[in-house]
């Protein structure tokens, strides 16, 4: 779904499952700590971690920062809806979620609202400007309807592997 079509996806074995497993644990393990996890020579390992890179199985690294720790206090969903669904409009609806930072995810959806976003916030008065400064005066946008995260339940970028089959 995220811009690779199922019938293309990278077959894996039970090596690559645990090489993909331990790097979604920890990104910074090297390629000798890697090996021994995944029961792989140091060079078996990063001839296939590089495989996984150059396939986009592993699409990049990256470090976790804490928004709290940051003084991002506020995380909001917000559905929003277009004012007319044209290919033009909602381009231009692209183009403005890409522009902001605060925006960490967005999504098109089916049913009531045409797009959902996660933003991420220092206060409230900075989720009030982003609705009613950026989003609702924009051309593309029709209405607007945001949902304050009162509390994380959980919080993961880990993909269930344990869902494959190592082929």
């Amino acid at each position: 779904m995220h811009g690779r079509d199922d019938s293309r996806m990278i077959p894996v074995d039970a090596f690559d499952l645990k090489i993909l497993s331990a790097l979604q644990d920890d990104g910074r393990l090297t390629n000798q700590e890697l090996a021994d996890l995944a029961g792989l020579s140091a060079s078996q390992c990063s001839r296939r971690r590089m495989r996984l890179e150059e396939e986009k199985v592993i699409a990049g690294y990256h470090a976790d920062l804490s928004s709290e720790a940051l003084g991002f206090g506020v995380i909001a969903f917000i559905q929003v809806g277009l004012s007319t669904h044209s290919p033009d409009n909602s381009k231009r609806f692209r183009a403005l979620v890409n522009r902001i930072d605060e925006i960490q995810e967005a999504y098109s959806l089916t049913g009531d609202a045409d797009y959902v976003l996660k933003a991420v916030l220092r206060d409230l008065k900075g989720l009030s400007n982003l609705v009613n400064d950026v989003l609702m005066p924009h051309q593309s946008v029709a209405h607007v309807r945001s949902s304050i995260v009162l509390d994380r339940l959980k919080e993961s970028a880990k993909l269930p592997l344990k869902d494959l089959k190592a082929g």
